[in-house]
């Protein structure tokens, strides 16, 4: 959860690098949180079966787009890549380039964007994911 709540801390964050478990995380809670939207959407009727979201989900959605695109950004730098990728989304099957992008580990050391999020395993002689 620290990872979820640390994303939303960065809310407007696009400098810097994201780890994977940072990004994945984020992700994984958006879409049990979507689920759970969704189930509720649909209890009280303001589920919309046209566009496939309801009126909380919509909410929600809205609130996290920010917080979404800045971490994404982060995981780009982390691969050594510019935040412009990120457009890759809007493109039919895009979406699953940049997915399959954010699979990698990043770049280890320092890159242009910044130093290395996971810090100096080599000194301390533990890896961490």
């Amino acid at each position: 959860m620290d990872w979820y709540i640390g994303v939303l801390k960065k809310y407007m964050v696009f400098k810097g690098r994201a780890r994977r478990k940072e990004y994945w995380i984020f992700i994984l809670f958006n879409m049990l949180i979507s689920l759970v939207l969704s189930l509720v959407d649909e209890q009280f009727g303001t589920f919309n079966p046209e566009i496939g979201i309801g009126t909380l989900g919509t909410i929600y959605a809205l609130f996290v787009f920010l917080p979404t695109l800045a971490v994404t950004v982060r995981r780009l730098h982390d691969a050594d890549r510019t935040g412009w990728w990120a457009l890759l989304g809007l493109i039919p099957f895009g979406v699953f380039v940049l997915l399959a992008m954010q699979a990698f580990e990043g770049t280890k050391g320092e890159n242009r964007f910044g130093p290395d999020p996971k810090g100096d395993q080599t000194k301390s002689g533990t890896f961490t994911v």
